[in-house]
C-alpha cells in the first residue's frame, strides 16, 4: 500500500471540492498601488473582475475573525502592537496608512462577496497558540453563508477541527518545503497530512513539481498554488497544480487570459 493510501483513506468528493479548480483567485485580493492587501476595497475589485478570493484571518481579542494577515499591525495600519491584543470595535476604527477606513471582520467581506465568487479563508496559527478559538471565530462569521467558500491552515489542527466540528466546510492544509515552512522534510508532510485529513491541498509554487504533490492531485485533490507572480510560475501551476492563487503580474496575466476564454 502506498504511503498516502495510508494517510488518506479516500478522496474528496468531486462534488464537494470540484470548484476548487475552476477559479483563479486574488491573494488578499486584487491589491496594489493605493489598494492595500486583505481591504474591502482589493476585495470588491477582485469579485468585479470575476476572481475568486484568498484572505487571511487573525482572532481579535474578543474572539472575533478580523482579516489581516500579520500578528503586528505596524506594517500597514497607523498602529502599534499585536492585533490578537485589540477588540474587533477598535480595530474597525484603525486607519491603513493613507486610507480612510480600518480592518474588516470576516462576516463583512462575507456580506460584501454576497456569493458572487468564492473565498479561500487562511487561518493563520503559529507555535502554543489557541488555534481552536480561531477556528471558532470562523466558523461563527460562516454562520448562514451559503456562497462557495473553504478554510486553510498550514497548521493542520485547522483542517482537524472544521472535520470535527463543521463538517459541511470544505477543509485544505497549505504547504511549502522551503526553509520558512513547517513541513520541509517529508516525515513532516505526511504527519501534517494525517493529522488534517484534508480535502484540498494549496502547496507553494516554488517547490513544484515533485512526487508527493503529483500523488495528491492524481488521488483527486484539487491543488490551488501560491504565490503566482510571475509569468513563470502562472506557467507552473497550469502544468503541474490546478489553479492559481496570484497577484501582481501573475494575478494580470490570470486575468487577462480568463476574460479571452470567456
Amino acid at each position: 500500500m502506498r504511503a498516502l493510501d495510508r494517510l488518506l483513506t479516500s478522496p474528496p468528493d468531486p462534488a464537494r471540492v470540484g470548484w476548487l479548480s475552476q477559479w483563479t483567485y486574488a491573494h488578499r485580493g486584487f491589491h496594489g498601488g493605493e489598494v492595500p492587501e486583505n481591504t474591502l476595497l482589493a476585495f470588491a475589485a477582485a469579485a468585479d473582475a470575476g476572481l475568486g478570493i484568498e484572505c487571511d484571518i487573525q482572532r481579535s481579542a474578543d474572539g472575533t475573525a478580523m482579516v489581516f494577515h500579520d500578528w503586528d499591525l505596524d506594517r500597514l495600519i497607523e498602529s502599534q502592537g499585536a492585533l490578537g491584543d485589540q477588540a474587533s470595535d477598535f480595530l474597525e476604527t484603525l486607519k491603513y496608512r493613507g486610507q480612510e477606513y480600518g480592518i474588516a471582520r470576516l462576516v463583512t467581506l462575507l456580506e460584501l462577496v454576497a456569493g458572487r465568487v468564492p473565498v479561500l479563508i487562511e487561518i493563520k496559527s503559529r507555535p502554543r497558540y489557541d488555534i481552536e478559538r480561531s477556528c471558532a471565530a470562523v466558523q461563527a462569521g460562516l454562520t448562514g453563508y451559503e456562497g462557495l467558500h473553504a478554510v486553510m491552515s498550514f497548521d493542520p489542527r485547522v483542517s482537524r477541527w472544521f472535520r470535527r466540528h463543521s463538517p459541511q466546510t470544505v477543509r485544505g492544509l497549505v504547504m511549502r518545503e522551503d526553509a520558512h515552512g513547517h513541513t520541509q522534510s517529508a516525515w513532516r508532510r505526511h504527519m501534517a497530512l494525517w493529522i488534517a485529513r484534508p480535502e484540498f491541498v494549496a502547496y507553494h509554487v516554488d517547490a513544484l513539481p515533485n512526487r508527493f504533490a503529483a500523488d495528491l492531485r492524481r488521488r483527486g485533490f484539487p491543488m490551488p498554488s501560491w504565490t503566482v507572480d510571475s509569468a513563470e510560475k502562472l506557467a507552473t501551476v497550469r502544468r503541474y497544480a490546478d489553479a492559481a492563487i496570484a497577484e501582481g503580474a501573475g494575478l494580470e496575466m490570470a486575468s487577462h487570459r480568463t476574460a479571452e476564454t470567456t
